[in-house]
């Protein structure tokens, strides 16, 4: 059942979804995340490089798009060890309560699970996100992207 804040509701990701999410994720970091990389970082990391490997990791774990009537606007994921893989939400979105509304479907569905906490590695763009969502910064992390270095941060929020 879908889940509504304002005119926005969360879907269960289907196969027909994949194009739309990878839009979402390349002009998220393409146009949001570029303001705290480096144009080598950006074009190191907003890259799919085969979309069906794609759809198959969405359709892996559970997959949620978010959507402004049938319009995708951004989607998040929850792998079953409580690692919330992926979270990137249109630039036409920013800051209108898409990424809460991700958050919240997937900390319901982590409580769902019995999972004690979920866990992230935030991008530089993201982390005060979360931070302002209750989680801990456990680790400053460098991740290597095609030969360039990124900046992230593991994080962690207990469940209560």
């Amino acid at each position: 059942m879908p889940v509504s804040q304002k005119r926005f509701s969360v879907k269960r990701y289907e196969p027909s979804d994949a194009r739309a999410t990878i839009e979402i994720f390349l002009r998220a970091i393409r146009e949001v995340a570029s303001k705290d990389y480096s144009p080598e970082q950006v074009a190191a990391w907003a890259k799919v490089d085969d979309a069906g490997v794609w759809a198959q990791y969405r359709a892996s774990r559970p997959t949620w798009l978010a959507v402004d009537g049938s319009t995708p606007i951004g989607f998040t994921d929850l792998k079953p060890d409580g690692c919330l893989d992926m979270m990137f939400v249109s630039p036409d979105y920013q800051g209108k309560g898409v990424a809460s509304l991700l958050l919240g479907t997937v900390e319901r569905a982590a409580r769902e699970q019995g999972l004690q906490r979920i866990f992230t590695e935030a991008s530089l763009t993201a982390r005060p996100f979360f931070e302002r969502r209750g989680f801990i910064i456990l680790a400053a992390q460098q991740a290597e992207k095609r030969g360039q270095i990124l900046s992230n941060f593991l994080m962690e929020k207990t469940l209560a």
